[in-house]
């Protein structure tokens, strides 16, 4: 297959540089474009008002993966390698490893996962791989896993273009409980802001919250009731496959609005 591969952490991280090196050895084409410092928790934020510069990566990753380094966002590297690096698409945009869980509602944050969503939104399945510990650079396990869920993917394609987001617990891999089929949960923070004051005396921030545990939750009507999220998995040893779209259209939002007076005839009646 022709893959290709970003992530948020950075080109030189640890966590890309396992996940290339597994798939070339697996037999791929792979082509890695990544931000050429750390852009984590960037979303899906482009490049506007400067330009991209890309320099070739040497030394860094197996012989004939092709590496550059961007100076843009996640999904700048994509949409770049998409619009003018690449002389053919690829057959999938894969993103990660990333060091830190992509889960419940941190995704809508995560640099990682808008990198894999650029692909869709180009028409391209895609998978974000992460891992779930933000301080230990061991991912050999995770390249592995990723290593045979794109082999499957090779013999069994996606019927639909859509995103598989996967969490990887941080464990032996032989402490792993199996794989599960998930749906995306809820991730809240205590979203505490530190107060500190700079040399200068300049009052400042810094972000330091901490995820909560035993968040309620709904559960969509459109989902079996019995699918797990993908927090619940990850906490008890699972890897979690969550598949994704962009479209964030509440279904249900669209049948309780058109019952508004607002809407009827056109809406006319509201115009002045």
């Amino acid at each position: 297959m022709r893959l290709l591969v970003s992530n948020d952490d950075g080109v030189f991280a640890p966590g890309v540089r396992a996940l290339a090196n597994h798939l070339a050895a697996a037999g791929h084409q792979v082509t890695v474009v990544c931000p050429d410092r750390e852009r984590s928790a960037t979303g899906h934020g482009l490049t506007m008002h400067k330009p991209l510069r890309v320099d070739a990566v040497e030394g860094v990753f197996s012989p004939g993966v092709q590496a550059w380094a961007c100076s843009g966002t996640p999904s700048d590297c994509v949409k770049l390698a998409l619009g003018a690096l690449l002389s053919d698409p690829p057959d999938l945009v894969i993103s990660g490893i990333n060091q830190g869980p992509n889960l419940g509602t941190d995704i809508l944050y995560s640099g990682t996962v808008s990198a894999a969503m650029e692909g869709v939104m180009e028409g391209i399945p895609a998978v974000a791989f992460s891992l779930g510990s933000y301080t230990q650079p061991e991912f050999e396990a995770a390249g592995r896993f990723a290593r045979d869920l794109v082999t499957y993917l090779d013999k069994h394609p996606l019927t639909e273009i859509l995103l598989l987001n996967v969490n990887i617990p941080y464990l032996p891999s032989e402490q792993w409980q199996g794989v599960q089929l998930t749906r995306q949960g809820v991730r809240r923070y205590t979203d505490l802001f530190e107060k500190r004051i700079d040399p200068r005396g300049k009052t400042y921030y810094w972000l330091a919250g901490e995820a909560l545990e035993d968040v309620p939750e709904t559960v969509d009507a459109q989902l079996p009731s019995h699918l797990p999220t993908d927090v619940a998995a990850v906490r008890q040893g699972y890897i979690s496959i969550t598949p994704l779209k962009y479209n964030l259209t509440h279904v249900r939002g669209v049948d309780q609005l058109a019952a508004w007076p607002l809407f009827v005839n056109g809406g006319q009646g509201f115009l002045v």
